[in-house]
């Protein structure tokens, strides 16, 4: 079930960002023909799988652009053709899809469909690299990586200048196209801009002679083996921005000290021909970075391959395709994104926060079930075992238009095994049975009958198997007699002999330290044991018919979702989403 016009919503924040956006607006920076004022971008490297710090990424990029009439073009980066799979490509386009936004403009002006890549424009690249060849620009360097790292210095020290800096133009042009010919191995040549006499002395290590291009003999997911030398991403993202009219161009603070060369590149184009003004600016926020879990690459990649972790999906990652399939709502993670905020300081958000905007999001729209995880036979003695009696509750509390559930009350019934208690401590509510000649505890059955205990049932190993009550006719919620008894213990159940047996998946986090792989810290020693448990639950009946991905709250044990990928017809399986409060830490 859906109810979108009870969607938790997040109004947009004032930040340094929207006043830039807002300014240009104002002064007409980028107002030019058959163009919004507004374009940003989403750039991933179809290299991985996007996570919950790309969708930070991706809601600010597309939102800017929905909340100001512009549009934000999805452009893949596929300039390393070793990392770079269409599988990436494929599921990237699904997440930015589920997110909730689009690459389709719709306006008055600019209309039509804004997904990009970088290889699209390799031949427009290549021909800007000889343009700074032949302009001084740049130069083929032909030392090796060692000897370009030493003499490349460090913030501490100067670089030195390569001895192939000042090699004449008409040998790095015929060089370079020898590159580009396959005459080389990878690594025996490389294009190096030379942004200033100086450069190599720059206090900016990102200033000194960059590499724009280099060999590499590898077959691209897109242009198969049309090209053996590819250009570098701080050459190709400033071009690419340029050629699609970018306005915006928004990376997260590590980018900061790529600027310059960013203003230079596309400043040295723009002076010879390529470009017109205004130029696409660039300005870096700073990262969302949450706590109770990992966001590197490789660490995802090792979690994956050494089967720590059931694959790339798996809920406990903060891969989008992973919280999806938790059941978490693009909606819940647009909330969050939006109250995080948008800052130029870096600072760690906890995982809670997240929680806590999807339950938001749910509350007011996940239908209500019963279900139960740790199942202990009742059984009602005075109620004849070929008889059934029908309960009916709300599908939602808050919303009466959707009528109302029906399950069976019967003899045999499934609760929770910690609504009963031999011996009760102070102030529990739940089942205990009599006791000194005083009467067990009387107990009403949520959306049922009131039942007093009567007793209970041991096996030999001193456990409790079954706990007895008789109930009392007159006394189903709903009726007139409800009134007339009065009870402090409420307790969920289920029919045993109408209930649907289900997998039910209990999720958690992942990690037990909040920064597992901070401070050089190897994150697997903080792997949390109890991050999933497998359990098989009784649901009440109406669940069976559950469609994969819906949602619903197990009325005391949270928000689940049938999974998108096991569920089967008649049989769902569910996973946990969150519980209906933040425990962590308290269990």
């Amino acid at each position: 079930m859906s109810n979108d016009k009870t969607a938790a919503t997040a109004a947009p924040a004032p930040n340094f960002l929207r006043n830039i956006v807002e300014q240009d607006l104002a002064t007409g920076a980028y107002q030019r023909e058959g163009l919004p004022s507004v374009i940003t971008r989403f750039p991933p490297e179809p290299n991985g799988y996007l996570h919950i710090g790309h969708a930070k990424s991706i809601c600010l990029n597309f939102g800017l652009a929905r909340d100001y009439a512009g549009r934000c073009h999805l452009r893949f980066d596929d300039t390393n053709p070793a990392k770079e799979e269409q599988e990436y490509v494929d599921s990237i386009i699904d997440s930015v899809k589920w997110l909730g936004f689009d690459w389709e403009h719709k306006g008055p002006v600019g209309a039509g469909t804004h997904l990009y890549y970088a290889s699209d424009y390799f031949d427009r690249l290549y021909e800007m690299a000889e343009y700074l060849i032949k302009a001084g620009f740049a130069y083929v360097d032909s030392q090796s990586a060692d000897e370009m790292a030493a003499n490349r210095g460090n913030f501490n020290t100067p670089g030195t200048n390569s001895p192939f800096r000042n090699r004449p133009a008409e040998e790095s042009l015929q060089l370079f196209r020898d590159m580009k010919a396959g005459k080389y191995a990878d690594g025996e040549h490389i294009l190096r801009a030379k942004i200033s006499e100086d450069a190599m002395a720059s206090p900016n290590m990102n200033l000194r002679d960059p590499a724009i291009y280099r060999i590499r003999h590898a077959h691209h997911h897109r242009t198969g083996d049309k090209w053996c030398i590819y250009p570098m991403y701080d050459y190709t993202h400033p071009i690419s921005d340029a050629l699609e009219n970018i306005t915006h161009s928004i990376c997260t603070l590590e980018f900061q000290d790529h600027r310059p060369f960013y203003d230079w590149l596309l400043a040295t184009l723009a002076e010879g021909g390529f470009f017109r003004q205004p130029v696409p600016k660039q300005y870096e926020f700073a990262r969302l970075n949450l706590t109770y879990i990992v966001t590197s690459k490789r660490k995802l990649r090792q979690l994956v391959e050494e089967c720590i972790v059931d694959g790339w999906d798996d809920p406990r990652l903060p891969t989008l395709v992973g919280m999806r399939r938790r059941g978490f709502t693009p909606e819940g993670i647009q909330l969050m994104a939006e109250r995080t905020g948008v800052t130029k300081s870096d600072g760690w958000i906890d995982y809670g926060v997240l929680e806590g905007a999807v339950r938001e999001d749910l509350d007011p729209k996940a239908p209500r079930a019963i279900a139960v995880l740790r199942p202990l036979k009742l059984i009602v003695d005075n109620f004849d075992a070929n008889d059934s009696v029908e309960c009916s509750s709300p599908v939602h509390p808050h919303h009466p238009e959707l009528g109302n559930r029906t399950f069976p009350f019967t003899r045999e019934l499934w609760i929770e095994e910690e609504d009963f208690m031999e011996v009760p401590t102070k102030g529990y509510f739940r089942f205990y049975p009599p006791v000194d000649g005083q009467p067990g505890a009387r107990v009403r059955l949520k959306y049922g009958f009131v039942v007093e205990c009567i007793g209970y049932d041991k096996d030999e190993n001193g456990k409790v198997t079954a706990v007895h009550v008789n109930y009392f006719p007159d006394s189903k919620s709903g009726t007139d007699g409800a009134n007339n008894y009065k009870v402090k213990g409420n307790i969920t159940w289920v029919s045993a002999a109408a209930a649907l047996a289900a997998e039910v998946r209990l999720y958690d986090r992942l990690f037990t330290d909040a920064q597992p792989d901070s401070g050089g810290k190897d994150f697997k020693q903080f792997l949390n044991p109890h991050s999933k448990e497998v359990i098989t639950a009784y649901l009440e009946p109406g669940l069976k018919d559950a469609q994969a991905e819906q949602r619903f709250q197990f009325e005391r044990h949270g928000y689940f979702v049938a999974d998108r990928v096991d569920s089967q017809p008649g049989k769902p399986v569910f996973n946990r989403i969150v519980t209906l409060k933040d425990s962590w830490g308290t269990k």
